[in-house]
């Protein structure tokens, strides 16, 4: 009887995991950028070339998935939100066993739409917007944001760059420039603060994350995020195609 139980066990597992065995870990989506021009994107780690209708991969699982994409002239986002996964259903006749792992597994969720659209920017445009209205740190309702937490993502073809980063403010007066800090080497994932004094979501917009990539026998890369777009997306990434000398 014991030997029963232990074999059946697993058994029941494997078969109520409804959502998980039927859905897997992750969920194919259709993407296209708003203009013509092929772009590269990045999605979950994992980097797709979009020239057209596209489908990739994201993750299931409680957190948002953030699509990144760039190319020459352009760049753009879209925040891929998670709902739930109807398939977990079919493990309540077994005592809900299915559900508990689903949601252990994070099956328990899919994307909330199958089509996504990339609205792209000009990068011109996005370096001469005009300056929002200004604060100062007196003024409790609107400051401290320098410690707030997103997801930082970077990674190269080849692998192994040094990635550094510097602030780069156009009112110095409130959020200064800062020197080059290194981050790590590429693929670099890390969640932490932008530890920018003076920051506030006002001026957020008047400043910029300057990443640039560094590695030997290639030509340096740089490249610049707006911290207002990081702080609504809750992730600054990219992926940078390194080019040799």
């Amino acid at each position: 009887m014991k030997k029963l139980f232990f074999i059946g066990l697993p058994l029941v597992l494997i078969l109520t995991s409804c959502a998980t065995i039927i859905s897997g870990s992750t969920a194919k989506i259709d993407v296209v950028t708003s203009t013509t021009e092929p772009a590269y994107a990045n999605v979950d780690g994992k980097g797709y070339h979009i020239n057209g209708l596209t489908k990739v991969k994201v993750k299931r699982g409680y957190k948002k998935s953030i699509i990144v994409a760039e190319n020459e002239t352009s760049q753009g986002s879209a925040v891929i939100k998670k709902k739930f996964n109807a398939t977990t259903l079919l493990g309540l006749p077994f005592f809900g066993i299915g559900v508990i792992v689903d949601a252990i597994t994070g099956a328990i969720t899919k994307p909330a739409s199958n089509n996504y659209t990339i609205h792209m920017q000009s990068k011109s445009e996005l370096q001469t917007q005009e300056p929002t209205e200004q604060v100062t740190q007196d003024e409790d309702d609107k400051t401290d944001l320098k410690n707030i937490i997103i997801r930082w993502y970077f990674d190269s073809e080849p692998r192994g760059a040094r990635v550094f980063w510097r602030v780069v403010s156009s009112v110095p007066a409130e959020v200064k420039n800062t020197n080059e800090l290194y981050l790590g080497p590429t693929p670099y994932e890390d969640t932490r603060s932008f530890n920018i004094q003076g920051l506030t979501y006002e001026n957020s917009r008047d400043v910029q994350i300057e990443i640039k990539l560094v590695r030997s026998g290639y030509i340096d890369q740089v490249k610049r995020f707006n911290v207002r777009q990081a702080i609504d997306q809750q992730e600054i990434s990219s992926f940078f195609e390194l080019v040799t000398k």
